[in-house]
């Protein structure tokens, strides 16, 4: 598997923050996946732009579950989750002050797909003042935020 991690690349005058959403972390680890070859491409790019790319635990979280439950790959949510905790990964926690943010994009008469864990990425995105959201959800663009994709 191919992660985003270490930051090399093109120089640029400010480091483009970017939060992963648990899509992007499927998508780059499983190759069925209808979005793996462009996650690949944009971790590529991400890396190529030096970026700061933050890991929410709850994205994390919400990957496992997904690759445990629906993939029946507890081998890749094991690795990931093992990798996550290596100091090229910057993990972010979520506090209830984040949470509480997350809470003003939740609706609950919205989609079943929009979940509260797409909401504290947000959060996070707010809170970080993110340039754009790894993911292909398009629930953030109709938030008002941009996707790794155009960058």
């Amino acid at each position: 598997m191919n992660y985003y991690g270490e930051r090399i690349g093109v120089s640029m005058s400010r480091q483009p923050v970017i939060i992963v959403d648990a899509d992007a972390i499927i998508g780059q680890t499983d190759a069925k996946d209808p979005h793996h070859q462009k996650s690949m491409e944009i971790s590529q790019k991400l890396l190529e732009l030096k970026a700061q790319v933050l890991y929410p635990v709850t994205a994390i979280l919400e990957a496992n579950a997904h690759m445990q439950r629906v993939l029946h790959s507890t081998a890749d949510a094991y690795e990931v989750a093992q990798m996550m905790t290596d100091s090229a990964f910057t993990v972010v926690e979520v506090s209830k002050q984040t949470l509480t943010k997350a809470l003003k994009y939740f609706n609950p008469t919205t989609s079943k797909k929009n979940t509260l864990f797409d909401c504290v990425v947000a959060a996070i995105a707010e809170e970080h003042e993110a340039d754009a959201i790894f993911s292909f959800d398009q629930f953030y663009t109709k938030k008002g935020f941009t996707l790794a994709e155009k960058l």
